[in-house]
């Protein structure tokens, strides 16, 4: 018996090991924009997959042990194939309605078992197959060989999914066109087999038909997905952006959206604010208005370091970004420009902060745009504590933050306000809508490296701010009348940011 003949199945269950990491890395993506990116999302998808592939294995076991077939074998693989296309008008379809009936604690659950069960369940009946099979292949060599080869390549499949997934498909290709590719690479492998095991070609040439019917359909279905007003829609790297034009505030404005949050947008009609929360950056001219240096954190489409360029252009603007694509998407969408002062950074913020020598008059948190994908380290002691050790004195920190008013005992804001107060004593928070309202808005953060307290009654204090922002002092929360010892303290070993947005969002209306 030729090498090829006997070691063939080792390729195939690496094929097989790979599709199941593909569909569990891009899994991730898929249920960020209806759930977040929590740890829910997280440990649903890999749970569920574990438990569908554990299954997998017990029955796949057993049919192998009843049809010890290559006929079997190669038609699960197809079946996984056909079941990875349907899962993807599962995602159009059934996933939006499933957002919109749970919560982001069981929602994303509920989903891994409805989207992402059945194609795991069938790629884990493929390893046991093969050892049964492999075992005819190759009489002169032990069981526990032939096991260890399978879970091999199998495993080693795995790991070449994850890696490609990450760094080659999800950079370079849009979900669905990854998710459909998967499905292909096993139909076409499978009919390949079935063809060379002689099995009927009406049957063969149905299934390839049915295929590529449901390809058409998928691709016709993403043509319409989006409105007429997106113009730009595509997976970044973190998340699937999109940019779509829209009547705000009864004037033409572009916004910028990724995965279920908005996170900024401008007017088309002049270089107006479109949101009164990105005007907050002003603050710093109360304590430095001719500030040398600032740093603004989370570029998003950069209407704030643009501000703060075009203000004053002898100063330095660093703006450090995670997205790469966000940058030109900025230049190309929403009026950014090559200023000389501007310089832009892609990392982790908190990263940047701890390796850069710099000290800044002003830090600008813009990296907390949604409620539903908070970065969890930038929320914590440790990391405000970086932050004012990289502030100048005097320096200002100001962050936009998304959160609700309401006095619930679990509530991530005012952990958060607690965890501020601790770094900055001398802190100040607005109500960018109103201290009144309960539901979620953008709360300003302010902590000042200065003993001097800032008096925001003060009239020379508002000219400083006006026309950009009015009514400041109206807008300032009155901490005195919040009961901090209810609230929980954010640290790096303990800061369940996830779970505290969950309770939020349960327990609120928003």
């Amino acid at each position: 018996m030729s090498f090829l003949k006997r070691n063939f199945l080792l390729f195939v269950v690496f094929i097989t090991g790979a599709a199941v990491l593909v569909v569990e890395v891009v899994a991730i993506r898929i249920l960020a924009p209806y759930f977040g990116n929590t740890i829910f999302s997280v440990s649903s998808i890999l749970g569920v997959i574990l438990a569908a592939l554990s299954v997998g294995y017990y029955i796949g076991g057993t049919l192998a042990d009843k049809h010890p077939s290559l006929k079997w074998f190669f038609g699960i693989i197809l079946a996984s194939g056909i079941s990875i296309f349907i899962l993807q008008f599962l995602i159009m379809f059934v996933l939006p309605f499933l957002s919109r009936s749970f919560s982001i604690i069981y929602g994303p659950l509920v989903s891994s078992i409805v989207l992402f069960f059945i194609p795991s369940f069938l790629l884990g009946t493929l390893s046991p197959f093969a050892i049964k099979l492999q075992e005819a292949l190759s009489p002169n060599v032990g069981i526990g060989t032939i096991s260890g080869k399978i879970f091999f390549w199998s495993t080693f499949g795995s790991i070449f999914g994850s890696l490609f997934s990450g760094f080659v498909l999800i950079p370079n290709f849009g979900l669905w066109q990854i998710m459909v590719g998967t499905g292909l690479v096993l139909v076409f492998m499978s009919i390949f087999a079935l063809i060379v095991l002689n099995i009927k070609k009406g049957i063969i040439f149905g299934v390839i038909f049915s295929v590529f019917v449901m390809f058409l359909m998928i691709a016709l279905f993403q043509s319409f997905y989006f409105k007429e007003n997106v113009v730009y829609a595509k997976d970044g790297i973190y998340g699937k952006i999109i940019i779509m034009d829209v009547i705000y505030e009864n004037r033409p404005a572009r916004l910028f959206i990724q995965d279920r949050s908005l996170w900024g947008g401008v007017f088309l009609d002049s270089e107006d604010h479109a949101f009164e929360y990105s005007k907050y950056y002003s603050l710093y001219r109360i304590t430095n208005p001719e500030m040398k240096r600032a740093l603004v954190i989370g570029g998003g489409i950069y209407t704030i370091p643009k501000s703060i360029a075009q203000e004053l252009p002898n100063a330095i603007v660093d703006v450090v970004e995670i997205e790469p694509s966000f940058f030109d998407l900025a230049k190309e969408f929403f009026g950014l420009k090559d200023y000389a002062n501007l310089n832009n950074f892609i990392q982790d913020g908190r990263r940047f902060l701890a390796d850069s020598e710099n000290k800044y008059d002003l830090i600008y948190g813009d990296a907390y745009s949604s409620l539903f994908s908070v970065p969890s380290h930038l929320t914590t002691i440790e990391f405000f504590e970086v932050v004012r050790d990289k502030l100048n004195n005097d320096g200002i920190f100001i962050a936009n933050i998304i959160g609700n008013l309401n006095p619930a005992p679990l509530s991530l804001l005012f952990s958060e306000m607690k965890t501020f107060r601790t770094v900055f004593p001398n802190s100040y928070f607005f109500a960018v809508d109103s201290k009144e309202k309960i539901k979620a808005q953008n709360i300003i953060f302010v902590g000042y490296k200065g003993d001097d307290k800032i008096d925001f009654l003060d009239e020379r204090i508002a000219g400083k701010l006006a026309p950009l922002i009015v009514d400041l002092d109206k807008k300032m929360i009155d901490t005195d009348k919040i009961d901090f010892s209810r609230y929980m303290e954010l640290t790096d070993n303990f800061c369940p940011v996830d779970y505290l947005t969950a309770q939020t969002l349960k327990n609120q209306k928003f």
